[in-house]
């Protein structure tokens, strides 16, 4: 099964690429890695605010990264040149859990996004990667992540 047959399956419609809000651009390829910038979550369009362990919980979380793995592929969209077949490989997800001092669920609220770019690249979408907590994220956006991926 294709990248956009799993697409399809799963009803996941690829957004344009995300405007940089400030001075980068979305992603940079360097021989056969791509590495997309930062990606924050959104809500209605608008930057997902909220903080873990005070006004939002894990399982909300986690629907907030799978939002911004979304967002992640229509930027990778964009970068393979609109041929999401190319990628051969996630290599490494980065994600930046806007956070109190006492949450440790990090990890668990990532698997939103991991666990779709599992469903969609199947093996390929396997990948290594970091989940952190930090005090805060730009526009005080729940979580923001970055991804870093083999074209073929």
């Amino acid at each position: 099964m294709s990248v956009y047959d799993k697409l399809k399956e799963l009803n996941i419609t690829l957004p344009p690429v995300s405007v940089p809000a400030a001075a980068y651009v979305p992603y940079v390829q360097t021989g056969n890695l791509v590495f997309l910038s930062g990606h924050i979550a959104r809500k209605d369009g608008k930057p997902w605010a909220a903080q873990f362990g005070r006004d939002i919980g894990t399982e909300e979380g986690k629907a907030a990264a799978r939002a911004v793995a979304i967002d992640l592929l229509g930027t990778l969209h964009a970068a393979t040149g609109g041929d999401l077949n190319r990628v051969q490989r996630i290599v490494k997800v980065m994600s930046l859990v806007n956070s109190t001092g006492d949450f440790t669920e990090q990890h668990l609220v990532t698997n939103g996004a991991s666990e779709l770019l599992g469903q969609v690249f199947g093996d390929k979408g396997v990948h290594a990667r970091s989940a952190f907590g930090v005090a805060q994220v730009p526009m005080g956006a729940c979580v923001e992540i970055e991804l870093i991926a083999e074209l073929g």
